[in-house]
């Protein structure tokens, strides 16, 4: 087809690539594309595309598509499958799909008529309630959702609107027009995956897409970031980003919104209820919050007055939404908008509300609640797609939507008589097989079906359309509907404008910004994770430094004497304490070395540890640089690589300390000095301190042999500092002193208890009596302890209280700060302002 598009027109440049990567491309039979038109040739706007990426050299462009890939995997873009408890590196197809603007403005306007449109029906159904009463929609085709919650009748939304961000997945139907699949008002998801998605391509394609004019997401993102901060009732509000947690399926979205728009990640033990207000549990104590933005579906968001099991919402919350203390959006209860039995009320509904007709057509849907849709369902059900009138799944019958003809004779007979004794749970739908969009495949360019979600955020001055949105392509040819599944892939969208667009930034104008220094106070949550990832990477560095000094001496014969043995053993029995291997000190070092670096089923390995690491990273997203987060990858796959030999060994280790390095590098260097960095170096110095502590114990015990104190050294990295202040070889005094008591080494026990008491005494107090809180109480007499103290006067069992002191230090700091639920600590006074 590309080659007849093609007929009498000059050669232009690369299209002898373009004319390879299409020689096969055709459209399915009776299907639309989006690169061929009606008419077999192909639309302007990909002329124009495949003109300028034709130009680029063969190399480059898969040294491009191998760039857009290597940068999913290092900033850990991932996502996980309905059903999956593990994340997939996010699969970006890596051609956009191109909407030529005058095009994209039909859209708009249609998709802006829609979201009023819902908007006015949820305010009416919630409210006066005109439209059941008057028969415009059946009462029983609302009270059937189970998202119309009826707690929240009568209740006005904090903020004046049912919908703050709507979405509308679209695809292209087989007249050539635009046609609406499914309206998303729950708590559309996808804006994330998009920002991202243009992230990726415009910088693996950055002279390509500035010359296609491509329109900017920014201004979208901005002006939705705006309206929710006007919505608040102060200057200044708060803004929470609600999340399920780690475990979501697109928990990565959530926490790349939440760092673009500069809001509050927060899960549901996060915040708490006090007066007519939500507050945020943080490190300073309960702080109020202006804005929800939620991710977790209305059933779940207040287990007192909805789902009681729920363990992801805010008890009371919707007693605050009734007395106006907070803005959620989207308002609970606006899901019921979802309900695929109200899509044949919405023609007559837009009549009725707007005056007009709708501008974009939906798939025809009968809801078999009404007898005469029902019958008609009934006497032509080879003709329709049964689906559920409000849920995914078809009561009944596993799976999503069910085509009547592919029924065993049985199935078939149940379903009718299903439909029959309860039509209000069943919809028939028209059979629409989707658009095709081409992806790259090998060289090659292919049709794939594809479904557009098209995001309009409502803003003060109306409504406002992301120019792009959320593409989701299938691999089978003749996919009806797409989920992000296997064998899925997703795709930047591109409106093209003729002229050059605007290029625009989140960022506001320097004069319309106050001033400040501190992003405000971490909650208590970020902060636990923040102590627990410093404590994980010290304790494998730890664990790393003990595999290291139990490998080296067996490749070295001058280390064989029976002192060295002991001290071998002696490394063996710490590593099977910790967790680290199963096996007995009998076994080889060598075994025990292998398993203690990357056991899959050992809590104390290295492996399990940096793994531990990165499960609490990613709760981390919005606060740590993609540097940081890439340092924790590539360890955990460096060790993750099965070792052969000892050398592997030693290798996995040193290079695996050497990553510890970099990251606490970039911790020092580039985390900004506001609490979330305090409470990372917290959890590293209290952990280094106890590791010590141990290592002290075990190798500087009061009979320790200079092979014992050796160890000692190499394992806490004094060896060049006792050289340097010493002319003999390891004793026990010196020894203790410059492990445990120096305050000017930095690998001391003495050293991390006064980096921690300077964190504590920088942190905020939560009772105003004037007196020492628990953990600083505790860290300074642990420093006045070892300030005051002498080598002479350490021994074993001062060292095993030390540890012990250091472990009630670590507790009391978790039990001040990271407390959750009802037993979470207050400060004295709640201020409405704080």
């Amino acid at each position: 087809m590309t080659g007849q598009a093609g007929q009498g027109k000059k050669p232009r440049p690369g299209g002898r690539k373009v004319a390879q990567w299409t020689r096969d491309y055709e459209r399915l039979p009776g299907i639309p594309d989006e690169f061929i038109a009606q008419d077999g040739t192909p639309r302007p706007v990909w002329e124009r595309f495949f003109e300028a990426f034709g130009g680029l050299a063969s190399t480059d462009v898969e040294r491009r598509f191998s760039s857009a890939d290597r940068h999913l995997r290092e900033a850990g873009v991932t996502y996980r499958a309905p059903g999956e408890i593990a994340d997939r590196i996010w699969p970006l197809s890596h051609v956009p799909l191109l909407i030529d603007a005058s095009e994209w403005q039909q859209i708009s306007a249609a998709i802006t008529q829609r979201a009023e449109l819902i908007e006015k029906v949820l305010a009416d159904l919630y409210g006066g309630g005109s439209l059941v009463a008057s028969g415009a929609v059946p009462a029983a085709a609302i009270a059937g959702s189970p998202e119309y919650l009826r707690s929240i009748c009568g209740v006005t939304p904090p903020g004046g609107k049912y919908l703050n961000v709507y979405a509308a997945d679209l695809g292209r139907g087989p007249d050539g027009r635009w046609w609406v699949l499914g309206d998303r008002t729950q708590a559309p998801s996808g804006m994330g995956y998009a920002l991202e998605n243009r992230l990726v391509l415009s910088r693996a394609f950055t002279d390509l897409y500035k010359s296609m004019n491509v329109e900017r997401v920014a201004p979208f993102f901005e002006a939705f970031r705006d309206s929710l901060r006007a919505s608040a009732d102060r200057d200044e509000p708060r803004i929470g980003l609600l999340t399920p947690g780690p475990f979501s399926e697109t928990y990565f979205e959530h926490a790349t919104l939440a760092r673009y728009l500069g809001f509050l990640l927060v899960e549901g033990d996060d915040l708490a209820v006090s007066g007519d207000r939500i507050h945020i549990r943080t490190v300073a104590g309960l702080k109020r919050l202006d804005v929800l933005l939620r991710r977790v579906d209305s059933n779940s968001l207040d287990p007192l007055e909805l789902d009681a099991s729920s363990q992801l919402g805010v008890s009371g919350l919707i007693d605050v939404i009734r007395k106006n203390g907070v803005v959620v959006a989207n308002m609970p209860g606006s899901g019921v908008m979802e309900a695929r039995a109200l899509l044949g009320f919405l023609p007559s509904l837009s009549e009725r509300l707007l005056g007009e007709k709708l501008m974009m057509p939906h798939l025809a849907t009968w809801w078999c609640g009404q007898k005469k849709a029902r019958e008609e369902v009934l006497d032509r059900l080879d003709d329709f797609v049964i689906e559920s009138a409000y849920g995914q799944t078809v009561p009944g019958f596993p799976g999503g939507p069910l085509l009547a003809s592919q029924l065993s004779p049985a199935d078939r007979e149940r379903l009718k008589a299903a439909i029959s004794n309860r039509g209000i749970d069943y919809v028939g739908q028209e059979q629409v097989k989707l658009s095709t969009t081409p992806v790259w495949d090998n060289g090659r360019l292919a049709p794939r079906p594809f479904v557009l979600r098209v995001f309009a955020a409502q803003t003060p001055n109306g409504w406002t359309i992301m120019p792009g949105g959320f593409c989701r392509i299938a691999d089978k040819p003749d996919a009806r509907a797409v989920s992000m599944g296997a064998g899925a892939r997703a795709a930047d969208v591109w409106v093209v404008a003729d002229k050059a667009v605007v290029a625009s930034t989140l960022l506001p104008a320097v004069e319309t910004v106050r001033i400040r220094r501190i992003a405000g106070w971490v909650p208590s949550r970020a902060a636990d994770n923040l102590f627990w990832l410093g404590r994980y990477l010290e304790r494998a560095e730890s664990t790393l430094r003990l595999v290291r000094a139990l490998s080296v001496p067996q490749r070295d014969p001058a280390k064989a004497g029976t002192t060295a043995q002991q001290s071998v053993e002696r490394i063996q029995r710490l590593l099977i304490t910790w967790g680290a291997t199963s096996l007995t000190a009998r076994a080889q070092p060598a075994r025990i070395a292998a398993q203690a670096l990357q056991g899959e089923d050992r809590f104390g390995s290295a492996l399990s540890l940096v793994r531990a690491a990165q499960r609490t990273a990613t709760s981390l997203r919005e606060r740590l640089s993609p540097d940081a987060w890439q340092v924790i990858v590539e360890m955990t796959e460096r060790l993750s690589h099965e070792v052969e030999d000892d050398d592997d060994v030693v290798s996995a280790a040193e290079l695996t300390l050497r990553e510890l390095a970099s990251f606490a590098g970039l911790a020092q260097e580039n985390m900004n000095r506001a609490a979330g960095w305090r409470f990372l170096e917290m959890g590293r110095r209290a952990e280094r301190a106890i590791n010590i502590t141990r290592f002290a114990r075990q190798f500087a015990y009061d009979e320790a042999s200079s092979d014992d104190l050796d160890i000692l050294l190499t394992l806490v990295d004094c060896q060049i500092t006792y050289r340097s202040r010493y002319l003999v070889g390891p004793l026990l005094a010196p020894v203790r002193d410059l492990v445990v008591l120096d305050p000017y080494n930095p690998r001391s026990v003495a050293f991390q208890v006064s980096a921690l008491n300077d964190h504590i005494a920088n942190l905020p107090a939560l009772k105003e009596n004037g007196l020492m809180e628990q953990p600083q109480r505790l860290a300074v007499a642990l420093q006045s302890q070892l300030i005051t103290g002498e080598a002479s006067g350490l021994h074993t069992k001062s060292l095993f209280a030390l540890e012990q002191d250091l472990l009630g230090l670590s507790s009391a700091i978790g039990s001040h700060y990271f407390p959750h639920g009802s037993s979470a600590t207050r400060p004295e006074k709640l201020t409405g302002l704080a």
